[in-house]
């Protein structure tokens, strides 16, 4: 089994906590929330709640896919190196670069609305103002890239703070709304039911929205050669972080279906949160929620970089991509060839931005787009933990469920999603998608046919890795006496 620790990212440096924390930060609550919510409401309308559990269900299998082949492979390109070394290189080259892709996209597609939001604290008029708001999301997606290159130390710090005031704001409103005596809508278990769908079309619907709610948690994985314990708290703080956001998103759901009117939640796009947070507490509620969706997108443009840099650095390492992708900082500890790649990317794509007419629809078909590349790569990822794990599913009911049932249920509905949403995606979003995919085959040829190691891969098969786990014993033993390693930046 390859091991990935000491090739140049500083390994312990986030703890249990740490890598909770990322997880939830990944999935961006507060952003998630107020860009579909009402996207979700218009698609659905009050079986919103029905649609995010149904979507969690599956989800969970592919948590549990990422957890288990976390514990058999600690690879900063996660899926890239999993279904690489399992189903084929090429299809692992292009999981990776769907990751790649759709994070670049959703870092502009993610900056445009911080930038508004910021700008209608100030001035609610100037949020329309496209040009403005793609600087300002320009201005909050640098600052998130200096952080990053600063290293893993200084964005976990930067991460602990942002999520932590987003998390105490929605906490603060999810018991708010329970003891608000307003209600537009009498809370009915009904939402709950899959008979509120408009058959199988409104069911996949609802599903593709609400799979875009979840996207992120994964970077724990990518966070892998960095994370104490990784076989164990990579996939630990996936389960946790999906579980905590899962609940979140019902709550806010259901707060919405009650305290206001279908016409209301229709006329507030993306600012149902806004509107939410002054039915619950007039004239304070609205900027409060405004800044929690501020904190989210900027916290979740951190964990986005995180999770593009790393596979970048991932894919240089094994030449699969320019090698220079695979430089590691000397003082710092950050691929910041990766990094600075990303970067000069994304001020392309603001530039391009910049001159669009409206931040929707910009907002709109990028969604669309990266919910194709999150449906393949998860997919695949699914897919590639049973293949990993043929030969230990039948020892044990466990097994079956958690090691192969699940998983497959995950992957069969994340490719049911890709395939169900082709036929009903716009041009745009359609060319960004599986252009972006296509566009992959070009450096895959390319490095292939220079004879990268990685096409010729060590097959990961579960029996194996587990067994040389035991046998080389804990991979980093900490010292005699020391009650603390002082690398960490915190942890339980």
């Amino acid at each position: 089994m390859r091991t990935t620790h000491s090739r140049g990212l500083q390994p312990n440096v986030l703890g249990t906590f740490d890598t909770i924390v990322m997880a939830v930060a990944g999935s961006a609550p507060a952003y998630s929330l107020a860009a579909t919510t009402a996207v979700l409401f218009g698609a659905v309308g009050f079986a919103g709640p029905a649609a995010l559990l149904y979507c969690a269900i599956p989800m969970f299998g592919i948590v549990l896919a990422y957890a288990r082949l976390g514990r058999i492979d600690v690879n900063a390109g996660a899926g890239y190196s999993w279904v690489g070394r399992t189903l084929h290189p090429f299809l692992g080259f292009l999981s990776g670069w769907a990751l790649v892709f759709a994070a670049t996209v959703f870092m502009v597609a993610g900056s445009l609305p911080a930038g508004a939001l910021t700008l209608s604290l100030i001035d609610p008029d100037l949020a329309n103002h496209t040009p403005l708001a793609a600087a300002v999301g320009a201005g909050w997606f640098l600052i998130m890239l200096l952080v990053v290159l600063g290293g893993a130390r200084l964005t976990v710090r930067a991460q602990l703070v942002m999520s932590g005031v987003e998390m105490l704001i929605l906490v603060g409103f999810v018991l708010a709304a329970v003891l608000h005596r307003g209600h537009a809508t009498a809370f009915d278990w009904s939402w709950f039911g899959l008979d509120q769908f408009d058959g199988t079309q409104g069911f996949a619907a609802g599903a593709l929205i609400a799979a875009f709610y979840y996207w992120g948690w994964d970077v724990t994985s990518n966070l892998s050669e960095e994370t104490r314990n990784s076989r164990r708290t990579a996939g630990l703080a996936a389960l946790v972080g999906v579980g905590f956001v899962f609940v979140l998103f019902e709550a806010f759901t259901v707060a919405v279906n009650v305290l206001l009117t279908s016409e209301e939640i229709r006329t507030a796009g993306p600012n149902v949160l806004a509107v939410l947070g002054q039915e619950i507490w007039p004239g304070v509620g609205g900027k409060l929620l405004v800044v929690a969706v501020v904190l989210s997108t900027v916290a979740t443009l951190e964990t986005t970089l995180l999770q593009v840099t790393r596979s970048l650095f991932a894919m240089g390492r094994d030449r699969t991509l320019p090698a220079a992708l695979g430089t590691v900082h000397r003082r710092w500890n950050t691929p910041w060839v990766a990094i600075a790649a990303v970067g000069g990317a994304a001020l392309l794509m603001f530039a391009a931005a910049a001159a669009a007419e409206s931040v929707q629809r910009i907002l709109s078909d990028a969604v669309a787009a990266i919910g194709l590349q999150i449906a393949f790569y998860y997919g695949l990822a699914g897919i590639a933990a049973v293949v990993a794990y043929k030969s230990l599913l039948l020892r044990s009911v466990r097994n079956l469920i958690l090691g192969g049932l699940w998983p497959l249920l995950g992957s069969g509905f994340m490719l049911w999603c890709f395939v169900e949403s082709l036929g009903e995606l716009s041009t745009t979003a359609l060319t960004i998608g599986l252009g972006g995919l296509l566009v992959g085959v070009v450096p895959l040829l390319v490095y292939w046919r220079k004879g990268s190691d990685y096409y010729r891969p060590a097959r990961l098969d579960a029996v194996r890795a587990l067994a040389a786990t035991e046998d080389s014993g804990p991979s980093t033993p900490r010292p005699r006496g020391s009650a603390r390693d002082k690398s960490y930046a915190t942890d339980f």
